[in-house]
């Protein structure tokens, strides 16, 4: 029987981790902000390259904490032992390439 791919997969997560996630996603937007006030004040190109980067490089902090979270809690539920193991080195591999 094929599976119902209508429904809606969910990921619980604490108060603290949606405190933390959030907190990170309205940094990132503050810095967005940041950079429209500079082009608002015709900012030196390279000014705004700088924060732009600062701002992917944070985006790209937050993908890096929330895939490893998916990986070491969703994920892992499925797997132990070995299983396991490598479920943290491939975290690990994943984040040294996504820098």
């Amino acid at each position: 029987m094929a599976k119902d791919m209508s429904a809606k997969k969910t990921t619980h997560r604490s108060e603290e981790d949606k405190r933390a996630l959030r907190n990170r996603l309205s940094r990132i937007e503050g810095q967005i902000r940041g950079i429209k006030k500079m082009i608002d004040n015709d900012a030196y190109c390279p000014d705004i390259l700088i924060q732009s980067t600062a701002a992917a490089s944070a985006l790209n902090s937050f993908n890096r904490e929330l895939l490893a979270k998916h990986i070491n809690g969703c994920m892992a539920k499925e797997f132990s032992g070995e299983s396991a193991e490598m479920l943290g080195e491939l975290v690990s591999s994943l984040q040294a390439m996504l820098k």
